[in-house]
């Protein structure tokens, strides 16, 4: 059930058998998800944490004119609000943007862990900073890349995130979002990411179509969007 998960931290260090029965004890239900609903509202207090199992789900703030930025996509194995069981709520939102299967874990459980495994409990710190170093790279293109640039970094970025948790093709992976969606989370209208877009495959660097990224140049990609995958600490060693 948590094998992405597993694949996510086993990326960065090692997690033993008992660390491994462990974290699975921490699921105490699972539930099915649609589309478009908010799995959790900002300011509503919080018992447990949801790890998403199947599906992608992005975190999201709004103004009071409907207007919203996404502000981190999650993919399975993603703890998407690990960061509720310190805070009890959010000042955001978390929502399904496709349908969904999540793990509910509750906060006693989590408590637990950090009472008798120092090891898990790093693990789970090095998740929750983490999401905190991909919220500084989406702040970076959000105010200083091109539009190009911005769709070739969070593109480059998703190939690694899926390629951890064995999501990939080669340089291809289903990515079911729209164009709105990505206009959404870029800071760009709908319009400028499909000519954004087209761009980029007339220059035979990405094809994004029928929910399908086709990445041809990712050396190019990356150049494009002063790509590095550093802050995504994918390096194996002791946490």
């Amino acid at each position: 059930m948590i094998e992405k998960l597993l694949l996510k931290l086993r990326a960065r260090d090692d997690v033993s058998a008992e660390e491994e029965d462990i974290l699975r004890g921490l699921v105490a239900d699972t539930k099915e998800v649609a589309a478009d609903v908010t799995v959790v509202r900002a300011q509503v207090d919080l018992s447990v944490s949801n790890i998403l199992l199947a599906g992608l789900m992005c975190r999201y703030k709004d103004l009071y004119n409907g207007e919203r930025q996404i502000t981190e996509l999650h993919v399975p194995g993603d703890f998407v609000d690990l960061h509720s069981f310190p805070l009890k709520r959010l000042d955001h939102n978390v929502m399904a943007l496709v349908p969904c299967k999540i793990a509910l874990v509750p906060h006693d459980r989590l408590h637990a862990i950090t009472e008798t495994h120092p090891h898990l409990t790093r693990l789970l710190w090095f998740m929750t900073t983490l999401d905190a170093a991909i919220h500084r790279e989406w702040e970076l293109s959000l105010g200083r890349r091109t539009s190009s640039a911005r769709i070739a970094h969070v593109l480059c970025e998703l190939h690694t995130r899926f390629q951890i948790v064995g999501m990939t093709q080669g340089y291809s992976y289903r990515l079911p979002l729209t164009q709105f969606d990505l206009a959404e989370c870029l800071g760009l209208t709908a319009i400028h990411v499909n000519r954004t877009l087209r761009e980029l495959r007339m220059s035979r660097l990405v094809t994004f179509r029928n929910k399908t990224v086709v990445i041809e140049n990712f050396a190019g990609l990356a150049k494009l969007a002063e790509y590095d995958s550093d802050y995504l600490y994918v390096d194996k060693r002791p946490r």
